[in-house]
Order: C-alpha cells, then sequence, then structure tokens
C-alpha cells in the first residue's frame, strides 16, 4: 500500500501532539511490509508521517518539488529533511529548479499520482495560498485517489 501525506505547517503545540498521534494510529494498522509512505518531508505532518512510517517497519519516497526546495524550508529542519532523504528509497523530483507555489503543487500532483490512498492533516477549509493542502485534496479527488482527512476535533490551525 502507497500512502501519501499532505498537511498544514505551522500547528500550534497541541494540536501537533494530537495530529502526531492520529499519524502513527493511521500507519500502525498497516502492515510494515507493505508500507510505502510518500512524502516531501517538509516540516509539520509531511515529515511527521514520513518519520511515522519508518518507526512502523515501512519505507519512504520522498518527492522534491524543486531544486530550491530544501532551501526554502525553515533552517531548523534541515537536519531531519536531510536524515529522511537519505533514508529514502527512491526520490522522485519534479525537474523544477524555484521553490514556489507552482512547484510545490506539481510536487503534490507527483505524489498523488504515485499513491493509492491520501492521508490529509486538513481543517476542511480553502487553501491560503495556491498549492495549500485543500488544492492537494481537490486534485487528489479529481484524479480517484482516496482521501483520509485526519484533523483532531475542535482543533484549530492558529
Amino acid at each position: 500500500m502507497r500512502i501519501g501525506i499532505t498537511g498544514h505547517r505551522g500547528l500550534p503545540d497541541d494540536v501537533e501532539r494530537l495530529v502526531r498521534q492520529q499519524l502513527v494510529e493511521a500507519v500502525s494498522a498497516r502492515t510494515p511490509e507493505d508500507l510505502v509512505g510518500v512524502s516531501c518531508i517538509a516540516d509539520g505532518p509531511d515529515a511527521w508521517f514520513a518519520q511515522a512510517v519508518l518507526d512502523h517497519g515501512g519505507r519512504i519516497e520522498v518527492v522534491v518539488p524543486a531544486e530550491g526546495y530544501r532551501n526554502g524550508l525553515p533552517d531548523w529542519h534541515h537536519e531531519t529533511y536531510d536524515e529522511l532523504l537519505r533514508r529514502a528509497s527512491d526520490v522522485h523530483r519534479t525537474g523544477i529548479e524555484e521553490s514556489d507555489s507552482q512547484a510545490h503543487m506539481a510536487g503534490s500532483e507527483l505524489l498523488i499520482a504515485l499513491v493509492d490512498e491520501v492521508l490529509a492533516v486538513w481543517d476542511g477549509r480553502p487553501a491560503r495560498g495556491y498549492g495549500g493542502t485543500a488544492d492537494v485534496v481537490a486534485h487528489a479527488i479529481r484524479t480517484g485517489v482516496p482521501v483520509r482527512v485526519l484533523w483532531p476535533d475542535n482543533a484549530s490551525r492558529d
């Protein structure tokens, strides 16, 4: 089973704790030998999911939306990003140079094309910018990829 991830970054600490728990539960329901997690490994749900897959005994594949993608992530996340990238069994690249919203959406579209299901850490609200979680969910639905929304009851992004 190939599972992708999309989700909101910069969640409050209390929401992060609940989302991490939901991700571990979703991953733990799968057989490790057949589990492949596909992620862009950004800070937040992307990295938490990838780590949960590895911790469960599955393997990860990484989608790199743009060659400059890592540099656009927070400096404090670079070590985690590098470690997850190193542990990936495969790396998929869009071939785009500049890391902008179009590249991020292209990376998400590539991710959707690679998976059987998408986990979406999503509050159900519209995207705050092109390529946001709502756009990725809409693309998955349009292309027939099942989406499982993970969002704690009564949680807020802000």
